[in-house]
């Protein structure tokens, strides 16, 4: 067995719960002695700490998918580290793993739950925490297990430049539909359209109503929300008989003061006889090696690709998240921790 290095496990807490906005007081930062490791656990490093919405979420004293962070606690995220130390012979040193290691420099595993999983020789970490990892699930599985797409189906997705977003409009457009997107720039909408979107739809400053009943004269078949609010709304008001709306997330409420209006056209659920649903990506945890072959076939064929926003350095997480909320990244966004 090879013990672990002597250098301490710096660590991110949750300090306080936000009111609105994520900020930099929100976390306490925090140096311990490295975890020692027991009979069948390893010991990893991490290299890249995955940032996503639901982290906020996770900060608020409230029941959730998941329980609440209690003040005090290592902040909650997915990573991709190395195994530097090891008592497993299934999880040998040099490996790299993706799991939940939280926003700290060492976490102890034993390898075990749908969670975790080691790395194929070669892999891309960064690959690994986007496409072929939770927010590629969380695409592949909310849109043809919840939306369903037919050939010829005109889907809609929010928040399209994001991670989440991103991947469920290119399987929308391997699966033949035609593909339109929203998001917060021209650069991001010009994005896009590099990956075969058929229309962009810049929420910020154009007329989303307008340019909806422009690039969806029929109506909309598939709707991805990741965005709620009045976007969700006015999509609501656009569905096509027999549409499918996937509730994936609703960053318009994350940050909120105050309570976000529900939307005022969901009777015209009924008169489409319509389907709106919401899902969480865990519950298909019997099918993530299913999802990530067929996505890892996808990646190779050049039919879908990810895009990645990377900060360096441990002691950026904070701020790092508080950007993904201002919408300053592309794609994934992760922290890649240094030495």
């Amino acid at each position: 067995m090879t013990g672990p290095p002597a250098r301490v496990n710096r660590q991110f807490l949750l300090a306080a719960r936000p009111h609105g906005m994520v900020k930099e007081t929100d976390f306490e930062y925090r140096e311990v002695p490295v975890p020692e490791i027991g009979a069948g656990e390893a010991l990893v490093k991490t290299r890249y700490i995955s940032l996503d919405p639901s982290m906020r979420g996770q900060m608020e004293n409230r029941a959730d998918y998941t329980a609440p962070l209690q003040l005090g606690d290592v902040m909650r995220a997915r990573g991709v580290g190395e195994i530097v130390a090891s008592s497993n012979p299934e999880l040998p040193v040099g490996a790299l793993a993706w799991g939940i290691f939280g926003m700290q420099n060492y976490a102890v595993t034993n390898g075990k739950g749908p969670q975790f999983r080691l790395l194929s020789e070669g892999e891309d970490p960064v690959l690994t925490l986007g496409v072929l990892g939770n927010t590629g699930l969380t695409a592949y599985f909310g849109l043809l297990a919840i939306g369903q797409p037919k050939p010829g189906d005109v889907v809609v997705v929010s928040g399209a430049a994001g991670a989440t977003g991103s991947v469920a409009g290119q399987i929308a457009k391997i699966k033949g539909c035609t593909v339109i997107g929203m998001a917060g720039t021209d650069e991001k909408c010009a994005w896009l359209k590099e990956l075969g979107f058929d229309g962009a739809i810049n929420y910020r400053t154009q007329d989303i109503a307008a340019e909806l009943d422009r690039f969806c004269p029929k109506g909309i078949d598939v709707y991805f929300d990741n965005v709620g609010g009045e976007i969700l709304d006015l999509c609501l008001a656009r569905i096509a008989t027999n549409a499918r709306v996937v509730l994936c997330g609703g960053i318009s409420r994350y940050n909120a003061t105050e309570p976000v209006p529900g939307p005022k056209n969901y009777f015209n659920l009924v008169f489409r006889r319509a389907r709106m649903e919401g899902f969480i990506q865990s519950d298909f945890a019997d099918r993530y090696d299913e999802a990530i072959a067929e996505m890892r076939q996808w990646v190779e064929a050049g039919q879908l690709q990810g895009k990645a926003t990377v900060i360096e350095g441990f002691r950026k997480l904070p701020g790092a998240l508080i950007q993904l909320f201002e919408g300053k990244n592309t794609g994934k966004m992760m922290v890649k921790t240094d030495d």
